[in-house]
């Protein structure tokens, strides 16, 4: 846990803030000040979580692929956990593709929907060999031909491993961006990232979005019936939107 929030523990509200904004959700934003507002939730956040990274353990880009696609439904520990093993019998494209979707659902059912996270694993390395040679493409059209890949891991990748303006609209995500009045009700992960687009600075889009990860895990929690505002570094920019 951060400096901040243990200090904000302590006092019952964020060091240097105002304890809220509650105006804001009373009112009509234009997308200037909503930028302007943006713009400082980047700078907080970054401030907060300057070594920000994704939670997901890799070492090469295909086993990004794999792990964002476990991901799905599945905590990222659990993942992490199960990476390992599949690595250790199948520790290339190659031995995934050739391998059998029963012997890799064997091994991924601990992360749920075994099997057709299996298929999706076994096809997606298919055709990286086949049509891609083994390497990873790094645009998002031909990311989202690899089956079981969608937009959030095709963002992923683009932003993780070939350095490139990435919006990845995970659950942590989409939830601050609606409680921020970044958004406003929207859930669907596409619209979501199209509204960010307009916001956020691309060259900061992929961390900012590791750190609103970071932040909905340390403080701005779904588990809570309401969030820690007192030990939030942006609680007096956000409407505060439960």
């Amino acid at each position: 846990m951060s400096a901040a929030v243990n200090k904000a523990n302590a006092t019952g509200s964020a060091p240097g803030r105002k304890p809220d904004c509650a105006g804001l959700s009373k009112r009509s934003e234009s997308l200037r000040a909503r930028k302007m507002r943006a713009a400082e939730i980047v700078r907080r956040l970054k401030e907060e979580y300057p070594d920000t990274h994704c939670t997901l353990a890799y070492d090469e880009a295909w086993k990004l692929l794999v792990s964002v696609r476990l991901a799905a439904q599945c905590t990222d520990a659990r993942v992490d956990q199960i990476t390992p093993v599949l690595y250790a019998h199948f520790p290339t494209v190659e031995a995934l593709a050739e391998a059998s979707e029963d012997a890799i659902e064997e091994i991924v059912r601990p992360c749920g929907l075994g099997r057709s996270k299996a298929r999706d694993i076994k096809a997606c390395m298919t055709m990286l060999m086949e049509v891609y040679g083994g390497v990873v493409p790094d645009t998002m059209e031909e990311l989202l031909r690899l089956p079981g890949v969608g937009r959030k891991s095709a963002n992923l990748v683009l932003g993780d491993i070939y350095g490139k303006p990435a919006i990845v609209t995970d659950t942590h995500c989409i939830r601050l961006s609606n409680r921020m009045g970044l958004v406003d009700g929207e859930k669907d992960p596409h619209k979501v990232e199209k509204a960010l687009w307009q916001l956020i600075p691309p060259e900061e889009s992929n961390d900012f979005c590791h750190r609103m990860v970071d932040h909905g895990r340390a403080v701005c929690t779904a588990r809570t019936a309401t969030p820690n505002c007192g030990a939030c570094c942006v609680a007096d920019l956000c409407p505060k939107k439960f």
